[in-house]
């Protein structure tokens, strides 16, 4: 395709995902399926630009009105000149060099001259919001948080995301599974905490991989990995997953429990359960039960209440915790959808607490990095509920042999009491949990 057509075609995505009627990534797969003649370079390139705008939009949008042309049109020459500066991006300074030799074939004199002068800003002469690229009711809670570790923060989150897989410990093992995909060309490192988990730098088709095929892999981050850990779920118990979404947490705790006992996977999306069926065909687990429920006080929880081992909540949250996959959100979400979120969060772990039986676990987490969808949440919960003691996040990590489990946890008491992931830290996305058994 020629420079020009796809740049013509990045402006367009550029202007439609920035509405932010939908979620950038459901917006990119539907322009993609209504314009399928764009072939995969094309694609690839097209979505690195959009995600590029995002995560960059305040300084981009500082710049922008130095140019000529639809505002889209320019945010979009930004975000493809800029697209190469990921680490996860095309390798190498000449594949840099040719994107920018692509991208000039596209440009008018005028748009050339313009991005040279951009390029030359330096980031030392920028306002701090133009740095960060964070809404400013965000940039208090993650200082308050981390201090010095703020810009570390920033910095991780404006880079790509590599993909985490979680090994089927059911079927495969971690180091023969690394060898196969070595022998397919993918280079796979060892997950520093998880000890089911592998990294790949790289994003390879998984549909082509026979180890994907037969169930032996599922994409999974090493702290979503962690969380379904914590709830070290054992061979024949009863079990729910009680917000398991598409079922990744699901299928690692069905695993854990060798397909054996009841797994119960409820969420209020039918649509998202769907996503698990051909997931949990590949896994071979048969201990899987995917219930849609109309809430969190659906009269199919209360026939289970007090009959539950081990409960997951992984409540609906911010997500901020994502923002290297999903850089819309620090747009999308505000103060009030936070509140909004907390509201909804206390109410589903209450609900949840229902269902467990004396001695059983109960471990509540989100893939957020604020305060008040986290350890307010747990405090609140842990204030409310005498009949539930804490436990500590980094004596259960620590007996399940999970490298480094202290560098994971934080907490008021002991240093140890909550699981708190931050990408900067630990390369994954941001999570929360928190754990308590009922007495």
């Amino acid at each position: 395709m020629h420079p020009k057509a796809v740049l013509d075609e990045c402006s367009e995505l550029v202007r439609q995902v920035l509405r932010f009627e939908h979620p950038a990534d459901a917006t990119v797969s539907r322009y993609f399926r209504e314009n399928r003649a764009l072939g995969p370079r094309e694609r690839a390139t097209m979505a690195e630009t959009v995600y590029t705008v995002l995560r960059n939009k305040l300084l981009f949008d500082h710049l922008a009105p130095s140019g000529s042309g639809p505002k889209e049109r320019r945010l979009a020459i930004l975000g493809f000149a800029h697209s190469e500066d990921e680490p996860a991006g095309r390798a190498g300074a000449s594949a840099k060099q040719g994107a920018r030799d692509f991208l000039a074939g596209a440009l008018n004199d005028q748009e050339k001259h313009w991005l040279a002068q951009c390029d030359q800003v330096q980031s030392h002469d920028l306002m701090e919001r133009h740095r960060h690229n964070l809404p400013e009711w965000l940039v208090q809670p993650l200082r308050a948080q981390l201090k010095d570790e703020f810009w570390p923060l920033v910095d991780s989150l404006n880079r790509n995301a590599g993909l985490d897989l979680r090994v089927n410990t059911m079927t495969s093992k971690r180091a023969e599974v690394q060898a196969e995909l070595a022998k397919a060309g993918v280079a796979a490192t060892p997950t520093k905490y998880s000890p089911n988990g592998l990294r790949i730098a790289d994003k390879p088709n998984l549909a082509k991989l026979d180890a994907f095929n037969r169930g032996a892999i599922e994409v999974q981050d090493e702290g979503s990995q962690l969380l379904a850990l914590l709830l070290d779920a054992k061979r024949g118990e009863m079990v729910v997953d009680f917000c398991a979404g598409a079922g990744g947490k699901t299928l690692a705790i069905g695993a854990g429990m060798r397909s054996t006992g009841r797994l119960y996977a409820f969420d209020t999306s039918a649509h998202r359960l769907e996503s698990l069926k051909p997931r949990l065909a590949r896994s071979g687990l048969s201990n899987v039960h995917p219930v849609a429920i109309a809430h969190e006080r659906d009269d199919r929880i209360k026939r289970l209440a007090g009959k539950m081992d081990r409960v997951l909540v992984d409540a609906p949250c911010s997500g901020l915790g994502t923002l290297r996959r999903n850089p819309d959100l620090k747009w999308r979400q505000s103060p009030t959808t936070v509140a909004e979120f907390a509201v909804l969060q206390a109410a589903i772990l209450q609900s949840a607490s229902r269902l467990l039986k004396p001695g059983g676990r109960l471990v509540y987490a989100t893939c957020s990095v604020l305060p008040q969808e986290n350890e307010a949440i747990a405090q609140a919960f842990s204030a409310a509920n005498a009949g539930f003691t804490p436990l500590e996040t980094v004596d259960i990590l620590t007996h399940l042999k999970v490298e480094h489990a202290a560098s994971l946890c934080t907490g008021p008491a002991s240093g140890g009491e909550y699981l708190r992931l931050w990408p900067h830290r630990h390369g994954t996305d941001g999570f929360f949990a928190a754990v308590w058994q009922k007495q």
